[in-house]
């Protein structure tokens, strides 16, 4: 059954309230405080065919009205008003989040912070992601007789490097024969285009070009073991804590040891943002049951053309979504203009 014109009024109403006061609504609140002509009595009505539809709950009897995960979902998708930031609030964020910063990594740290302090709820951003990126280089430093520094770099500025050991000591020119074998097969491909079969026809390959090819193939597999980790920069985990949602410990603890699960995270994120657009999800359509009773907000940011990480606002299901959400693509549009500018003074 789709909503009259007078329910959506009453709750957008109803939903709008609950937002500022965290406190259950009642009829004469909704007629008191907004203007839409109606008798408390009706608006009781109202709220209670509301009630029996899904969109609105009682959490206790003689209580008001709390909105159920129906109705926010409908206030999200069909009622909610997205507005504009002020100017001044766009010159306070571009304050706070002056960035001079270089490396990649530390601006979206920074970002993570900022954006916690502006919303007032946990931000988590998906950094950058080495699959993501686009092979640039591979350079091999000798330490000793046994070890050699390998360091990768990427298009987006991602360094990865590790200690490798060394099945023999090559010699210089032996090096840089499989240094530059590497660049030149690799350059321009997407890391996570670097697949095991790739790999093997690399192999097969090495093993008409070069006559130290045991060395070299354990060099190869050896350089390309990176681990391939999916970080995720927290903050403001303890804004949590000034929620009136969230007063009861156990719910809490249960929230914090999520947040302490990266690769949880990190999956949450992922799959929040593979259409690569703005996506709310709200109470039990997070897949993590011990933060069912949050809502998450997701966008994904970009270098260029490519999507390289995405950002999350989680807090209660009862966030100010609209002004988040205008908070989270003011936000997303400066980290992409701070990491292009980045990259552009690199190239």
């Amino acid at each position: 059954m789709s909503l009259s014109q007078r329910k959506k009024q009453i709750l957008q109403a109803v939903i709008t309230e609950y937002i500022k006061t965290a406190e259950p609504v009642g009829s004469r609140t909704i007629a008191r405080r907004y203007d839409l002509d109606l008798s408390p009595a009706t608006i009781r009505n109202e709220m209670s065919d509301l009630e029996e539809m899904g969109y609105l709950e009682q959490p206790y009897t003689s209580s008001g009205r709390i909105p159920s995960q129906k109705g926010y979902r409908f206030y999200v998708d069909s009622l909610m008003e997205v507005k504009d930031l002020s100017a001044g609030e766009i010159a306070w964020i571009q304050k706070i989040y002056n960035i001079k910063l270089k490396e990649i990594d530390k601006i979206v740290q920074h970002t993570a912070k900022v954006l916690s302090a502006i919303t007032r709820y946990t931000t988590l951003i998906l950094g950058p992601q080495i699959q993501k990126s686009t092979f640039e280089q591979l350079q091999i430093f000798p330490l000793d007789a046994e070890k050699a520094l390998v360091i990768l770099t990427t298009d987006t500025g991602f360094v990865e490097n590790k200690i490798i050991e060394l099945p023999r000591m090559l010699s210089t020119e032996e090096l840089f024969k499989v240094v530059n074998f590497l660049n030149r097969k690799l350059k321009g491909l997407s890391i996570d285009r670097i697949t095991s079969s790739m790999m093997r026809e690399m192999k097969v390959e090495l093993v008409h070009q070069m006559d130290f090819i045991e060395q070299a193939v354990s060099l190869l597999e050896e350089s390309f073991s990176f681990e391939k980790e999916k970080k995720v920069y927290l903050g403001g985990t303890a804004n949590i804590l000034s929620q009136p949602d969230f007063k009861d410990v156990t719910k809490i603890k249960k929230i914090f040891d999520v947040l302490e699960e990266e690769t949880l995270l990190s999956k949450l994120l992922e799959e929040a943002s593979a259409e690569d657009r703005m996506n709310v999800i709200i109470g039990e359509e997070i897949k993590i049951q011990e933060i069912q009773e949050c809502s998450l907000i997701t966008a994904t940011y970009h270098l260029g053309e490519k999507t390289i990480g995405s950002i999350g606002v989680l807090g209660p299901t009862r966030m100010d979504y609209s002004k988040v959400i205008t908070i989270v693509e003011h936000i997303t549009q400066e980290l992409n203009n701070i990491l292009n500018d980045v990259y552009r003074k690199k190239s």
